[in-house]
């Protein structure tokens, strides 16, 4: 279609369903459009691009200039890597541990305790020694040699302890010699508990008079860092104390208030902790516990002769795979399979059919602070009606592992929505200050492991959850998945293809990229759309259209959303347009006469302008209204010109408003300024239009319903003080007055420029919590979720061009730009083979 400036509308422009087109071939274009088999409320499925194409004649982008080719979506599709991905889905995998069964097999008999309760144990310990000496996963790091070490002197005290594999234990006796130094190295991974379970095992091998060939200075220094931990563990509150110290209650044995830990800590499935290592010491101790012997059998029985590190797992493995999708930016293709993951543990957690007390739940969640707080993320995110209150003041028997918890402690308890959840601001501000804390002492090494944590942990504090773009978190995410993604260390190392799988990496790599061909196509179009519009020719406006583009692309980057993005993009190009225009390029006739051309609509172009600017910027404005009313007309069968023209005139006599108070030299009061502001920020011109071309039918009533006004106006609450907190002191010496500089005013003389911003930071907090809750309410909801969560990536592209300065002076902003739109990522970068599964 012809972009270009036109003389006049042309009819069909302002059509209505009844008059323009028949209303039952609407719904079957529409029902071929949406997919025959169908999509989940408020989603637009993946297969919606091409039947769309078919349904419309052509592929959603051609009319725009922009081509789709078919071969790159063929390449694109990947089915042989998607289904084995879709497998993964059903089937949970993770490696069994030698540490733990090496723990299993020291168990004694009840029956007679010269001879094993688990003999199969101690054949697969002889089985399974590693062609260095070692037990232990193949493949590892040598930055995880403790981990190596500690299975290795877990397996030779099970053999010793019944007399058996002497030539195993002598193999294993030399590479505890040769390596064993690393026991002291720092920039070592250290398992849980190490520093106590280590020295533990030393004790107990002087029992079993198992000759170990240390240096003294080595185990000295063992000794030493074992009374540092306990030490550092009387630092923490007494209940998470008392839980670490039982969790590693193997390398405490005979000293350990076994009674204690069994009465507090045992679980309904007769374990400690879901650790098998910790529930064989404790029947060591408590021969006759039933509970702890049939956890272990059941393990065996389903794992074989050997054991895992932790189990069950199958909970938080499948979210991690979740958590892993979604961060890579490909869990679009899993949309049902990631639903039917949800909605199985969602149900898991709620025994109470009305969730009034979400601790009720799975103990398997409850009882760990990481899979807690992953399904409490992911379940508020995907619009499960979770509560915080109850789930961060009470983990049960639960404590932090380490750094990984706290990570997921923080990004779980950034999800605040109501001002009655202090549990959660108050986990917030903990584990913040944990995570800072960790990072300037050095808790973080320096090796390569290491140092993609330290750089995550540095991105989450630097990046809130409210100002993280998708985009641009899937490609750090991709760049740094390559790292042992597949591992885990607990107590000891375990590894889960549904946790970390090259496959992931592969498809996340093509689908990148096969989206950012798309994105280049697109924005190629919006550069020569802005020529052809003359909008180049208004040499007061900035030029922004790759950060127009590039807020679309960031948050909208499915390629069946081609249409909603150059809605956004040209949107966006025409509101810097016409804020410049206001601001500095326009007298006051000719904003007036572009808002009479607007309400008017039906103009002659070449009589009704009163200049060439004027004129230009209305031609541009009309040409993208009536091309979103042709697009919108598929998804929606009805005109929505009507509702866009009122969205834009509003802006417009907004920003008229602000510069004849300019003019005028008018002081407005604050309440008077902010009903002013949030509509001439102008982001409503912006994602009203894209509400259309997102998929889901959306009435004219769900459009202009309170519902939708409030998600606008919180919305644009935040874009503008965040706009007026970075340009203040620009504004201020132009002479233009703002929310700062207003509070200011108000105050008497009294209210300084920090009280003033810390006011209005604190009033953004509340706006944006406020967008967040309406997004993911579901109960009493009107507007699709699809819809509504244009606003929330409208508040985080805000949050994020405004997180340092203005928006558009930031050189990192711009490299930014560059790596979403223009940089392909290369797959031989990631060519390390990942560790295989036991």
């Amino acid at each position: 279609m012809n972009n270009g400036p036109r003389t006049a509308p042309r009819q069909d422009r302002r059509r209505t369903p009844k008059a323009s087109r028949n209303h039952l071939q609407f719904k079957d274009q529409r029902k071929q459009a949406l997919g025959s088999t169908g999509s989940s409320p408020g989603r637009f499925p993946a297969a919606a691009n091409q039947s769309l194409a078919n349904a419309n004649g052509t592929t959603p982008s051609s009319d725009a200039g922009v081509k789709i080719s078919t071969e790159a979506n063929t390449v694109l599709s990947s089915e042989g890597i998607k289904e084995r991905i879709r497998k993964l889905f059903n089937r949970v995998e993770r490696s069994v541990s030698s540490y733990d069964t090496a723990w299993v097999a020291m168990v004694p008999s009840p029956h007679y305790s010269l001879a094993p309760c688990f003999p199969e144990c101690v054949d697969w310990l002889l089985d399974n020694q590693l062609g260095d000496g070692s037990w232990g996963l193949p493949n590892h790091s040598h930055l995880l040699l403790k981990d190596t070490l500690s299975s290795t002197l877990a397996c030779m005290l099970a053999l010793k302890r019944w007399g058996v594999g002497e030539y195993q234990i002598n193999k294993g006796l030399h590479f505890v010699e040769l390596n064993f130094p690393s026991a002291i190295d720092k920039s070592q991974h250290s398992p849980i508990g190490f520093d106590i379970i280590v020295p533990g095992m030393l004790d107990y091998a002087k029992d079993l008079d198992l000759k170990l060939p240390l240096e003294p200075t080595v185990l000295n220094t063992l000794l030493l860092n074992r009374g540092l931990e306990l030490k550092r563990s009387y630092k923490r509150q007494p209940e998470e104390r008392e839980a670490y110290l039982a969790y590693v209650s193997e390398g405490i044995g005979k000293f350990q208030d076994w009674e204690m830990v069994m009465k507090k800590y045992q679980r309904k499935n007769g374990s400690l902790f879901n650790s098998p290592a910790t529930t064989a010491a404790a029947l060591t101790h408590h021969l006759q516990d039933a509970g702890c012997h049939n956890y272990i059998r059941t393990l065996l029985d389903k794992f074989g002769n050997a054991v895992p590190t932790v189990y069950p797992l199958d909970i938080y493995l499948r979210l991690c795979m979740i958590d892993n999708l979604e961060r890579l930016g490909i869990d679009w293709h899993f949309r049902e399979e990631i639903r039917c993951v949800l909605d199985e543990t969602y149900s898991n957690l709620t025994l109470d059919p009305k969730n009034s007390c979400w601790l009720q739940g799975d103990e398997q969640i409850f009882t760990d602070v990481l899979t807690c707080a992953i399904a409490f993320r992911l379940l508020r995110m995907n619009g499960y009606d979770v509560a915080s209150e109850g789930y961060f003041t009470s983990f049960g028997g639960g404590h932090l592992k380490g750094i990984s918890d706290a990570l997921e402690l923080y990004r779980a308890s950034q999800l605040i929505i109501s001002p009655d959840e202090p549990a959660l601001r108050k986990q917030n501000l903990q584990s913040n200050h944990f995570l800072k804390q960790t990072l300037s002492n050095g808790s973080v090494c320096s090796d390569t492991l290491s140092r993609y944590v330290g750089q995550e942990v540095d991105d989450v504090l630097k990046i809130p959850i409210c100002a993280s773009l998708e985009r641009m978190a899937n490609r750090r995410n991709i760049e740094n998945y390559n790292v042992d993604s597949t591992t885990r260390v607990l107590k000891t190392l375990y590894c889960s293809s549904n946790i970390g799988h090259k496959d992931f990496l592969k498809l996340a790599v093509e689908d990148f990229n096969f989206c950012q061909s798309i994105h280049r196509e697109e924005i190629e179009h919006i550069e020569r759309w802005v020529i052809e519009n003359r909008l180049d020719k208004l040499k007061f406006v900035r030029q922004k259209a790759a950060y127009a583009f590039f807020s679309a692309a960031a948050t909208m980057f499915s390629p069946e959303l081609s249409h909603a993005r150059m809605s956004w993009a040209k949107n966006a190009v025409l509101t810097y347009v016409v804020d410049d225009f206001f601001d500095i390029g326009g007298s006051i006739e000719e904003l007036l006469n572009l808002i009479h051309l607007v309400e008017k609509w039906d103009i002659n172009i070449e009589s009704d302008c009163c200049s060439e600017h004027v004129r230009i910027i209305f031609s541009a404005l009309q040409g993208v209204i009536c091309e979103i009313e042709d697009r919108a007309f598929i998804y929606q069968g009805r005109s929505v010109t009507s509702h866009i023209a009122e969205i834009w005139l509003d802006s417009l006599k907004s920003m008229l408003r602000e510069t004849e108070w300019s003019r005028d030299r008018y002081v407005p009061s604050m309440d008077e300024y902010m009903e002013n502001a949030y509509v001439s920020f102008a982001i409503g011109p912006i994602v009203f239009p894209t509400l259309y071309l997102v998929g889901p039918e959306l009435s004219d009533e769900a459009a202009r319903s309170s519902e939708a006004k409030k998600l606008f106006k919180h919305m644009s609450n935040c874009g503008r003080l965040l706009n007026d907190i970075q340009s203040f002191k620009r504004e201020s010496e132009q002479g233009k007055l703002n929310a700062i500089s207003l509070r200011m005013i108000h105050g008497g003389g009294s209210t300084t420029k920090e009280e003033a911003i810390e006011d209005v930071r604190r009033f953004v907090e509340t706006q944006r919590e406020e967008v967040l809750r309406l997004v993911l309410k579901e109960k009493g909801s009107v507007v699709p979720r699809a819809c509504k969560e244009l606003f929330w990536k409208m508040t985080k592209v805000v949050h994020q061009f405004y997180l340092k300065d203005d928006g558009f002076t930031s050189q990192g902003l711009m490299s930014t730009v560059k790596d979403i739109i223009h940089e392909p990522i290369a797959l031989h970068a990631f060519d390390d083979e990942f560790p295989n599964i036991s």
